[in-house]
């Protein structure tokens, strides 16, 4: 059996360890994943403007959200060679040290907002120590792994005679399989993530509005070492259905139902998500929440339990609990999808929506998946939404949230 693969008993263990995460280990097993995918691929280096992408890559981040929409720093990743930061000439100190960056240089930007109507000559300047980087450590390989970029250094790339190839595949599949040490770090962002959810419910009661309860997790998990949410998606009683509704200022009513998706990146930049439902007062729900209920707890154990190493998308796809015929014009974007930085490959379709671009291939052992759930009939009064973490080990899933269900909603 190989080093990382574990039976369930050996992956509790693990997740009960409380030794320091080395985060070191864990940065040189990201680069060394994506080096395998892009010498697999045939590339000759990535070049990553994606911060999510660049923190897999690097371990580092600067700005995460604002470099999100502003291309100002970036990263050349050789399959066999040096790894180059490009930060801004400010802030080059915050990625000192670590021990997967063998340079840092100050970045070129063609973004318009940085440069104006200049973006076309800055972006060659640009592409021109890219290409001075290919030739000196591509061994005459001329491709070339982007995630991500703007049209003007698109343009100015292939200008160079490189060709450009989408990294994003490499980056995607290198992020899907986690080593155990990424794992046990994740749980531990989990933890974090699970304390936030039950000192947000302590402190809602009646009255409470739905943005003052979102703000009592973004509170609670940022002092917990957290980041940013991705999304405001909490919710009560109409405002549950249909799904997708931001949080509002209205306040929550005594009975009502609450549903949220944390979708929050927790410590050491993971994405932290599951989703609750619970009665705003705590009290014993109505039966027909009691119905929402079950048919989504009922979706999420039936999916979790379907979860091995070897079964295929499309197969667990066809196999995925089948919504009664009243929830499906309501259902969720999705069955199941990768978790890590954020949400990753693989992204598993409802088969209702195949054509809408739902694709094959195989779970494997030390994915990380998050299994969805969303019940609220069309012009229904309320909509559940829960949603739970699995850890795919060699004998099956393992949930790496500690946040309860409600046992006496079934």
């Amino acid at each position: 059996m190989p080093a990382d693969s574990l039976s369930l008993a050996q992956a509790r263990a693990l997740l009960a360890d409380r030794r320091p995460i080395d985060e070191a280990a864990i940065r040189r097993d990201r680069l060394a994943r994506l080096r395998r995918k892009l010498r697999e691929h045939d590339v000759a280096a990535a070049l990553i403007f994606d911060p999510i992408n660049l923190r897999y890559a690097t371990g580092s981040r600067n700005m995460q959200v604002w470099t999100m929409h502003n291309f100002v720093r970036y990263a050349f990743v050789a399959a066999d060679g040096p790894c180059v930061l490009f930060d801004l000439a400010t802030s080059k100190h915050l990625a000192a040290g670590l021990e997967t960056i063998d340079e840092i240089r100050p970045a070129w930007s063609a973004d318009y907002v940085i440069v104006a109507d200049r973006a076309d000559e800055i972006a060659q300047k640009w592409a021109g120590e890219i290409d001075e980087l290919m030739r000196a450590h591509g061994g005459g390989n001329r491709r070339l792994a982007v995630d991500r970029f703007d049209v003007p250094t698109a343009l100015a790339l292939q200008a160079q005679g490189l060709t450009l190839v989408d990294g994003k595949i490499m980056l995607e599949r290198a992020r899907a399989q986690k080593s155990l040490e990424e794992i046990r770090a994740l749980k531990r962002s989990f933890e974090a993530c699970d304390a936030a959810v039950a000192e947000m419910r302590d402190a809602i009661k009646p009255g409470t509005t739905e943005q003052a309860a979102f703000g009592l997790l973004l509170k609670a998990s940022l002092a917990r070492g957290g980041e940013y949410p991705e999304t405001r998606l909490l919710t009560a009683g109409p405002r549950t259905n249909p799904w997708f509704q931001e949080a509002s200022d209205r306040p929550m009513q005594k009975g009502e139902m609450l549903s949220f998706d944390t979708d929050l990146i927790g410590p050491m930049g993971f994405y932290t998500d599951i989703s609750r439902a619970w009665t705003v007062d705590g009290g014993r729900p109505s039966d027909a929440q009691r119905r929402l209920y079950a048919t989504s707890r009922t979706q999420l154990d039936h999916n979790i339990a379907l979860l091995k190493p070897g079964i295929r998308f499309l197969e667990f796809s066809a196999k995925a609990y089948a919504l009664p015929d009243i929830y499906i014009p309501n259902r969720y974007a999705d069955v199941a999808h990768g978790c890590g930085l954020n949400v990753e490959y693989p992204l598993i379709w409802y088969p209702e929506d195949e054509e809408w671009g739902a694709y094959d291939g195989m779970f494997e052992e030390n994915m990380v998946v998050c299994c969805e759930s969303y019940v609220g009939a069309v012009g229904g009064p309320e909509g559940v939404k829960l949603e739970q973490p699995v850890w795919i080990t060699a004998e099956g899933p393992l949930l790496l949230s500690d946040t309860p269900l409600e046992d006496d909603y079934d």
